[in-house]
């Protein structure tokens, strides 16, 4: 099969490579890709560059979310069958979905939800996840809390302004100005633009802060929180950081199946819309990743592997 490797950092492409399809091993499934989703940042993590044992990974393949249908079922797994569509995410330390093939576990997938096209489905569960897992999991967000969402169009904001609005919370979401009526759309009850305004003279004593972009951002906003309130961030250098506050609402996002069901139903039933960027062909996954390609600022890149071999 055809895969893309992430050999040399200093290229800042990926290399084509024609390795053997992998055979789904006990308590493993085989996806055959239809999309991968594109998460540049995973170019810096050490999952990427490091084994879990601390050795160094030679030659990873990236794009560890995707959509796809099952190609094979390995021993002891149950609940899926051949041929069955699906999207999921796999752990960080797996290989990811730029090739024609991947492994994952029953536990990293769900079913595909029926309305969305691959590359839809693909932008879905690496963002609706952390989400969900930041909200929910870490911030216990509740029915008429505020919650201030930073980067609310972005590839995450985009679930975690629905997902809060969902929730029955009032949401309040930084966006540049030409993005703010697409997160009212969202479900956003206040928009903010981060270029002209100062987030912290508009809003005071929120409950929760989901935060994506870090740095000054997230230390400002620890200023607006009520005395119980809750921060959570995501951005991707302050994963290392030694500020015990920013420790506190690192959040890394695992991948959860009955969390994926419960987001496919959203989607599903229309409560819930992807929105993805752009689709790129194969040849365009490392322009993508090193941002060599034109994009709205609104969802998540997607990688179109289906063209490369198969059709929907």
């Amino acid at each position: 099969m055809r895969s893309l490797r992430f050999e040399d950092s200093s290229a800042q492409t990926f290399v084509e490579r024609d390795v053997p399809q992998p055979r789904a091993g006990k308590g493993e499934v085989v996806v055959r890709i239809g999309a991968a989703g594109v998460t540049p940042t995973e170019l810096a993590w050490y999952p990427t560059t490091h084994t879990k044992e601390g050795t160094t990974r030679v030659a990873p393949v990236l794009s560890h979310e995707f959509s796809g249908e099952i190609a094979e079922i390995g021993e002891s797994v149950a609940g899926f069958s051949v041929g069955e569509p699906v999207y999921g995410m796999n752990d960080w330390f797996a290989e990811g979905a730029l090739a024609e093939f991947c492994v994952t576990r029953p536990d990293w997938i769900a079913a595909k939800p029926q309305p969305l096209s691959y590359p839809e489905a693909a932008s879905v569960p690496i963002s609706a996840l952390t989400a969900w897992q930041g909200l929910f999991g870490r911030a216990k967000l509740q029915k008429g809390e505020r919650v201030l969402i930073h980067g609310g169009a972005g590839a995450v904001g985009v679930f975690a302004v629905q997902l809060a609005h969902w929730r029955g919370a009032h949401v309040i979401s930084t966006a540049s100005a030409w993005r703010a009526a697409f997160v009212r759309e969202l479900g956003a009850d206040e928009t903010i633009d981060y270029k002209t305004v100062a987030f912290e003279r508009r809003v005071r004593g929120v409950d929760v802060v989901f935060d994506t972009v870090g740095g000054e951002t997230l230390q400002r906003s620890f200023g607006v929180l009520a005395p119980s309130g809750r921060a959570v961030t995501i951005a991707a250098q302050e994963e290392s950081t030694e500020d015990e506050r920013v420790k506190e609402a690192f959040l890394l996002v695992e991948p959860r199946r009955a969390e994926l069901e419960e987001i496919g139903e959203l989607l599903g039933s229309g409560v819930m819309r992807a929105v993805v960027d752009r689709v790129v062909p194969w040849e365009e996954a490392s322009d993508a990743y090193f941002g060599r390609i034109p994009r709205s600022g609104k969802g998540k890149v997607v990688v179109n592997v289906m063209q490369h071999g198969w059709q929907e």
